[in-house]
């Protein structure tokens, strides 16, 4: 009883101290809602953005080998808006170490930009008052922004936190279907098969995945051939997880919600055992890769460009394996088990939250607004995404966004030199993506892998696994606590379970373990937020 006591005085306190603060925050947040200062030195449209210059501190995670303050994007932003950025970069992989010092330090950059934001970072930072509300410099500054919000009022929803304020710009992803990169044959092994029709069904799978052990399909004598390879260490199968689960009805290996909007925690679900069992059956007959849970992709990627796999994750598979853009290899066409009438597919959630935000010191959230609403236009959204025109691309019909590509300066690698001219190079940087970018870019093998996407994919009835939301402060809090934990144990779990460290046999046990640790209530939480979502 005293132990209860105490749990239950502490949640009273912890409620009136977060009623304290958050009448403190909403006292800030209409404070900072009303116009800056610095409001009457900003036009409402066309450019410059500000009427005198301006400097604003923007805060980042460093990629590709330019320094951002000498990027031809930043420059011809500044050109165009005459808006100047100083830089507060961490490298990529410190700047989560880097994000989180710089919020408990009461020091702020105007500006977080390609920051991912998570939704609980958000909202804890937007109810101390550190990042801005946005909604209304939307309504006032953001007219691209504006236009995307209320055509598609899923992405608003997606992006509105429980006390009904936007604090962060997402990135938006209408032409990126893949929810994670595609499994590829090996065209070569499955002509010197003789293969004319993929596998549509997990039994299909596993026959070619033995003939490819079996039969010497790089025809160099020896029994080198890996029939299915993956490498993710630290997430085990990520990368070809998915899209064998779905052989099962899954569509995500952590939450999903089916057809009748049920949410579902997948690593107790029935059609996660199937899997494993699956996974298993191929592991001991030598056709998963038994490496597959401790190399890197670079060593992966040398077993493909040695030509011994014959599945595998990748962007492409002509750059897995180290050739020409070419039309040689099909796409995975998401097999079914006896289990269910047709394979789940997922497909990508469109949109990425968190990738920009405006801090409370910012001395012009307008212009701040302003600057960044281009990038969410089909113009700006080609400049940031390719750097400005004139280095690596041109337009041929500006009026319908035809380009055509500029030979590389430097002669070299395209893709590297991009990451010297722009900063969205891998990283969440907040910007629409759109069909009319890469207008008249495109090349033959570009328009076979769409269709390869169309027909394998999105013709099948893929579909996003579940929505981008917000959880409440408590969800959150219960979620974090249990998350670290439960993804652990399940992880190392599947390794036990298809290398058969671990019988299948165990399986109940295994669920009663996961049911304590928090596997039902996690369901009940993403469920909850769910409806919330979807009634919103």
């Amino acid at each position: 009883m005293k132990t209860g006591r105490k749990k239950l005085n502490l949640l009273l306190a912890g409620t009136m101290l977060a009623g304290a603060l958050a009448g403190c925050s909403s006292a800030e947040k209409e404070t900072e809602n009303k116009p800056s200062a610095a409001a009457d030195n900003v036009n409402k449209e066309g450019f410059p953005v500000v009427k005198e210059p301006l400097t604003l501190t923007m805060m980042g995670p460093d990629v590709g080998i330019q320094n951002w303050d000498k990027m031809p994007l930043f420059q011809e932003m500044e050109k165009k808006t005459g808006i100047h950025m100083t830089f507060q970069n961490a490298p990529k992989d410190a700047f989560e170490t880097k994000k989180n010092l710089v919020f408990v330090s009461g020091t702020y950059p105007d500006i977080f930009y390609a920051a991912g934001l998570t939704p609980a970072e958000q909202m804890n930072y937007g109810e101390q008052g550190i990042l801005l509300p946005l909604e209304d410099l939307i309504e006032g500054y953001a007219p691209n922004v504006k236009k995307i919000l209320d055509d598609n009022p899923e992405i608003r929803k997606s992006i509105t936190a429980p006390d009904g304020h936007i604090y962060a710009l997402p990135v938006i992803e209408f032409n990126q279907p893949w929810y994670r990169n595609p499994l590829w044959y090996n065209g070569d092994y499955l002509k010197a098969l003789g293969v004319t029709k993929l596998p549509e069904t997990t039994e299909e799978l596993y026959a070619y995945l033995k003939r490819v052990k079996t039969e010497d399909p790089n025809k160099n004598g020896q029994a080198d051939e890996i029939p299915l390879s993956s490498a993710s260490p630290g997430n085990s199968l990520r990368d070809i997880r998915t899209w064998l689960l779905g052989a099962f009805g899954i569509y995500e290996e952590e939450i999903y919600v089916d057809d009748s909007d049920k949410v579902h925690y997948t690593p107790i679900e029935a059609g996660y055992k199937d899997y494993l069992t699956y996974l298993n059956r191929l592991w001991k007959e030598d056709l998963l890769d038994h490496e597959s849970f401790s190399q890197t992709s670079e060593q992966r990627e040398a077993k493909a460009r040695n030509n011994q796999l014959g599945l595998f994750s990748a962007w492409t598979a002509f750059q897995m394996m180290g050739e020409e853009p070419n039309t040689d290899d099909p796409m995975f066409s998401p097999v079914k088990s006896d289990s269910v009438d047709k394979p789940a597919i997922a497909k990508n959630k469109g949109i990425n939250t968190g990738a920009f935000a405006i801090s409370k010191t910012n001395p012009s959230p307008e212009a701040s607004m302003r600057w960044v609403d281009y990038a969410y236009s089909v113009e700006g959204a080609t400049m940031f995404n390719k750097g400005p025109e004139g280095i690596l691309w041109k337009y041929t019909d500006k009026a319908n966004f035809v380009k055509e590509y500029l030979p590389v300066p430097d002669g070299g690698d395209r893709e590297e030199y991009r990451s010297r001219i722009t900063p969205n190079y891998g990283i969440p940087a907040p910007t629409i993506n759109l069909p009319e970018i890469d207008k008249g870019l495109l090349g033959d093998v570009d328009a076979w892998v769409a269709n390869e996407t169309k027909t394998k994919l999105l013709d099948r009835g893929a579909r996003i696994p579940f929505p981008v939301l917000f959880l409440t402060p408590e969800e959150q809090a219960d979620v974090t606590a249990m998350t670290s934990d439960l993804n652990t144990y399940v992880r190392q779990m599947e390794a036990k379970f298809v290398t058969g460290a671990e019988p299948l046999t165990n399986w109940d046990g295994y669920v009663a373990t996961i049911k304590k640790m928090g596997g039902e209530r996690m369901a009940e939480i993403y469920q909850t937020a769910y409806d919330r979502w979807k009634s919103n």
